[in-house]
């Protein structure tokens, strides 16, 4: 679970996030939106415990993370925007490799499923991953996240340079990991995907949530008017 309760942090005097409050329950999925600089990727990096809320307390899995970041990067799978791999080495060696840092140990017909479910086709498990396009390098990204079996998974722009059937199959992925009571939290500036595959909605802006709202309530078109809305405002 993710629980955020009255965070404020500021950057030189410039508040980045102001005041915030969300909970992401298990089995949730609660989509960020904003506009760049809105704090979603701030509010990101002080659940993972990189930054320190100025103000406010931010627990995952009643963990704080700023007094026990360690712990709580143990429980989360991040999945950033730009995934940063080893170019020499294959899509297979890379999950290999991250999932021997996590402790975490699979066989290779396992790491091969895992690839398979995040939707990299096979025959390139094997090439170096310098030859692959940004979306492949998201793949494995999403599969090094996806193997740690993961309490909580964090989400910024996750399909950033993935094609369309590669982002359904995403969506789903998330939708499965839900369903096994994970608690999900992403940030993006996609309306419609964030609208198919949340089942709540935030959207951010200057630091502040100005609204929050079940994805049942509102078609994409009404959301991206109300985004669209709130942003000119």
């Amino acid at each position: 679970m993710i629980q955020i309760h009255k965070v404020s942090k500021s950057f030189k005097g410039n508040a980045a996030v102001k005041d915030l409050n969300l909970k992401v329950a298990p089995g949730e999925i609660l989509g960020l939106l904003g506009a760049n600089g809105a704090g979603k990727s701030t509010t990101i990096n002080m659940l993972l415990g990189f930054l320190k809320p100025d103000t406010g307390d931010i627990l995952v899995n009643d963990i704080d993370a700023s007094k026990n970041p360690n712990d709580v990067r143990k429980l989360i799978g991040y999945i950033p925007e730009n995934v940063n791999l080893y170019p020499y080495l294959s899509g297979l060696e890379n999950l290999d490799y991250f999932c021997k840092l996590a402790n975490l140990k699979y066989s290779k017909q396992e790491l091969h499923d895992f690839l398979n479910t995040c939707g990299l086709q096979e025959a390139a498990h094997h090439n170096k991953v310098s030859e692959y396009s940004k979306g492949m390098r998201q793949k494995v990204g999403i599969a090094i996240a996806y193997a740690k079996k993961a309490k909580v998974y964090l989400l910024d722009e996750p399909a950033s340079g993935l094609d369309p059937l590669a982002s359904n199959e995403l969506s789903e992925l998330l939708k499965k990991l839900a369903n096994e009571g994970a608690s999900i939290l992403m940030a993006s500036h996609d309306i419609f995907r964030v609208r198919e595959v949340c089942h709540r909605i935030g959207i951010l802006k200057q630091g502040v949530l100005v609204k929050e709202l079940s994805s049942k309530d509102v078609t994409a078109n009404e959301l991206e008017n109300m985004y669209l809305k709130y942003m000119q405002n």
